[in-house]
């Protein structure tokens, strides 16, 4: 199945497409726990999505509670982020990122090895997975914080230029 065409239920509950969700854009999809040590990224991914959405860059947020970091209902998430980060971009109801029950779309970015060439399991919450407009991925770990200038220089590369 291409990128595009896999299943998305939002954290409103509304059914889309990664393809609809992303229309041509570069996205950063990045796996989200409201209860994680690194939940502060959200404000780096926030802060990515008023800098760059614009120029057609989008970020995705997919909570999932399989490392047992995330609030127990969507409603709940949906509150959370938007009260505590500000966040804005689009984000999916909870999904699973590892084993047989996993999201597809995490079914096939995991495919994607990081820069020490490891491809897999997803390692803990806020693994970023940078998908560009033709469907080539770059995979960044979750310490790895998206605003690093990896990570920016990635998008930058991908964005049309200005």
């Amino acid at each position: 199945m291409a990128l595009a065409d896999i299943p998305i239920t939002t954290l409103a509950g509304e059914d889309t497409t990664f393809g609809a969700l992303t229309e041509g854009r570069v996205a950063l999809v990045v796996n989200v726990a409201s209860r994680c040590g690194l939940s502060p990224q959200y404000e780096q991914l926030e802060s990515l999505q008023q800098a760059y959405g614009d120029r057609g860059f989008v970020v995705l947020g997919f909570p999932s509670n399989q490392f047992l970091q995330e609030l127990g209902s969507e409603s709940d998430i949906a509150e959370y982020c938007s009260l505590t980060w500000g966040v804005t971009f689009p984000m999916s109801e909870r999904v699973r990122v590892n084993g047989k029950k996993a999201h597809p779309l995490f079914a096939e970015l995991k495919q994607t090895p990081d820069a020490d060439g490891k491809a897999g399991r997803i390692s803990w919450n806020f693994e970023k997975f940078l998908v560009s407009p033709s469907g080539e991925v770059k995979r960044f770990r979750p310490r790895t914080e998206p605003q690093d200038p990896v990570v920016v220089g990635a998008i930058e590369q991908w964005l049309p230029q200005q």
